[in-house]
């Protein structure tokens, strides 16, 4: 007997996962996050099995490669810092919400640990670049509609710059270098911050 929403899937669509299947995913995923961003990249499975409290043929019936993990932990996280921007969007003002956001990006950027150069194709329907860029857009959207932000700042301009700080700062001695140089940038966003660069 097919379940309503079994019925109303398309037809090839993956059938949905049984609750206790979801759960172990949603362990997995959880456990490779703490242990990527302790171990790296090439963390052991056996230990991310461990933490997750299942066993490895779990895990690999989930993730049946090591790329397909690395590549759902950093969808995960792209999502969360995606949500963070529609958060941000519908409670705070737009120049808060773009600030807000920019600094949640700085610490995705961060916290990489290596996915990104990790993960070197994307799986199909996955775009993390582009998914980030799209909510750039909307935080800056609002915020030059708001006269928050300049005209003619572009979205992929400002990932690239806050991509810039977050490598400049990753490991370095100084912990608030990262958060100065973020500050330079939306100085540097805000209407007349071209025209005020060059002042001394």
């Amino acid at each position: 007997m097919t379940t309503a929403e079994e019925t109303a899937a398309e037809p090839g669509a993956p059938r949905p996962l049984r609750a206790d299947a979801r759960r172990n995913r949603e362990l997995d995923l959880a456990a490779a996050r703490e242990t990527f961003a302790a171990d790296g990249p090439d963390a052991s499975l056996n230990e991310i099995a461990r933490r997750a409290g299942v066993g490895p043929g779990t895990l690999y019936r989930n993730f049946p490669t090591r790329q397909a993990l690395q590549a759902a932990v950093l969808a995960d996280r792209v999502a969360h810092l995606c949500g963070r921007a529609d958060e941000l969007i519908a409670t705070v003002p737009p120049a808060a919400a773009l600030s807000g956001w920019l600094r949640a990006f700085l610490e995705h950027a961060r916290s990489d640990h290596g996915l990104g150069g990790a993960v070197l194709s994307e799986p199909p329907g996955l775009d993390c670049h582009q998914t980030i860029l799209d909510a750039a857009e909307r935080v800056l959207a609002r915020a030059r509609e708001a006269g928050a932000a300049r005209p003619d700042v572009s979205a992929a301009d400002t990932v690239q710059l806050v991509v810039g700080v977050a490598l400049a700062t990753g490991h370095g001695p100084d912990s608030g270098q990262g958060e100065r140089l973020l500050g330079l940038v939306l100085d540097a966003l805000r209407p007349g911050g071209a025209s005020g660069a060059g002042r001394g």
